[in-house]
């Protein structure tokens, strides 16, 4: 039990939904359908890894304010000859560029979220841009009762208006809101700034070869297996 709290918002991209895992079965079906052959894995790997230096650029002032459905297509127009996609369409890159909008969740996470919901206030905390995660929930049945984007504060994680601007919006003290998420440096920048903290690893977020966030490096509020045995901590 957490004392006090009244609302959890979750870091989305490895923490809800499984991203290289959708990815790779998205476009790998979509690709068989029409005859284009890539390593889609591989793919979802090298666009998720210009994802950092993309923000950096906006965090740091590099770039003005840029929604991240046009950091990824901007992403993916440099990947696409590597992987020999260069001669897709611009309809075929818009659609592969929102399979992000129809990422999938973890088994875990649709109970959970059911059962946390009926106690506390739920909603995202994420970088992803408004468009993006409301098009996720419906795809993907999450029940959000907010979402929070870093395109409502025009600020990506981890600057701190996007953690105290959730709690401001919903009109709570930063100790009153929790951020849960599969990311060590996402919590370490919400504790700081007063938010509670709940951990939930996802070991194979990054593949099977994943060598980071595999377990919880600091004494975080809770430390859960899954968002069912986060619900179970939590009292719901």
């Amino acid at each position: 039990m957490v004392p006090g709290l009244k609302a959890i918002v979750f870091d989305v991209f490895g923490t809800v939904v499984d991203w290289r895992g959708s990815i790779a079965a998205d476009l790998g079906a979509w690709g068989a359908a029409r005859g284009i052959e890539a390593d889609w894995a591989a793919l979802a790997d090298a666009w998720r890894a210009r994802y950092q230096p993309q923000l950096q650029r906006v965090r740091s002032g590099e770039v003005g304010w840029t929604v991240l459905d046009a950091l990824h297509r901007q992403a993916l127009e440099e990947l696409l000859p590597r992987f020999g996609l260069q001669a897709l369409s611009e309809e075929d890159r818009r659609h592969v560029n929102r399979v992000w909008h129809r990422l999938n969740p973890w088994p875990d996470v649709l109970p959970g979220l059911a059962r946390l919901k009926a106690k506390v206030v739920i909603g995202t905390l994420s970088n992803g841009n408004v468009a993006l995660l409301v098009n996720m929930a419906r795809h993907a049945g999450l029940p959000w009762d907010v979402v929070f984007s870093a395109e409502t504060f025009q600020a990506y994680k981890p600057l701190p208006a996007t953690y105290l601007g959730a709690a401001r919006m919903l009109d709570l003290a930063p100790g009153e809101l929790m951020l849960c998420a599969a990311h060590n440096d996402d919590l370490a920048a919400a504790h700081a700034l007063g938010l509670r903290t709940g951990f939930v690893a996802r070991p194979t977020e990054y593949g099977p070869g994943q060598e980071r966030d595999l377990a919880a490096e600091q004494d975080w509020d809770v430390v859960a297996s899954d968002f069912s045995d986060l619900a179970q901590r939590l009292g719901a």
